[in-house]
């Protein structure tokens, strides 16, 4: 049932990684409350799949590409003016690490991989959405970051550095923006089981030096409610920072761990 307090009636949104994991969340949540909404991924039957799916509950498009080509984010942004004739949202959900490893035994190409994915795809497609949100005189970035951008775990580094950069980067958007009624933030889930994870959730664990469930029982005991966070959690959060009701709240990099990053 949509909720008054964040209705996102009449709003168009775009979700980039909206085809599986949180993004997928995300982009139901955003229709369930009203929004119509473009997803963006590389995988034509996960994307396909995507827009079947929402489409069921209202306006959702599936546009195939590559965030990390500032040709392609562009594109994924300008869709919704094509689709829609408007663009009120750009969710920056992409990301992920192309390798887990110390950073002494890092490679370039994972260290290159992870900062485009996870940066860069940030910075092409809020350049191009601000193009539209601010001559509009409104409108929400709202950029995925994680709770290794508020601290950081061995074998992570580059993954941690771009989630922390993100942060750095809506904060300082917030400030060029807040005038013209756009807002900037992120949100930085916990550990959250989705398909990402279970594909590459060894890979990080073997990087800390253990086994994939002991990464997960450690995550746990840090947390406060003592489990992992859920992709609807972090989607609720999206949600409200994308509405009316949050005009208010710009420059934030709200957490949603359960409470791994309070103290």
């Amino acid at each position: 049932m949509r909720s008054a307090v964040v209705d996102l009636g009449g709003k168009v949104a775009v979700i980039t990684g909206g085809t599986r994991g949180i993004g997928r969340q995300i982009a139901g949540k955003f229709v369930e409350h009203g929004a119509s909404v473009v997803v963006t991924g590389r995988g034509r039957d996960a994307g396909e799949r995507a827009e079947k799916e929402l489409g069921v509950h209202g306006p959702a498009l599936y546009v195939e590409g590559d965030v990390t080509s500032r040709s392609d984010a562009e594109r994924m942004v300008d869709s919704a003016i094509g689709a829609y004739g408007r663009l009120d949202v750009l969710v920056n959900n992409a990301g992920g690490g192309a390798a887990f490893a110390p950073l002494a035994e890092m490679t370039d190409d994972a260290w290159h991989d992870t900062i485009a994915l996870n940066l860069h795809s940030v910075f092409y497609a809020t350049r191009r959405a601000l193009s539209y949100l601010v001559p509009q005189g409104s409108g929400r970035i709202i950029t995925i970051s994680s709770m290794e951008g508020k601290h950081a775990d061995p074998g992570m580094g580059p993954y941690a550095a771009a989630k922390h950069a993100v942060i750095g980067l809506m904060r300082s958007l917030a400030r060029e923006v807040g005038p013209s009624g756009v807002t900037a933030n992120c949100v930085c889930p916990g550990m959250v089981f989705t398909d990402l994870l279970r594909s590459q959730g060894g890979a990080i664990a073997a990087a800390m030096g253990m086994t994939f469930d002991q990464l997960v029982t450690v995550f746990t005991e840090r947390s406060a409610i003592r489990r992992a966070t859920t992709a609807d959690e972090v989607a609720m959060a999206t949600v409200f920072l994308a509405s009316d009701a949050a005009a208010a709240v710009t420059g934030s990099a709200w957490s949603v761990d359960g409470g791994v990053t309070c103290c």
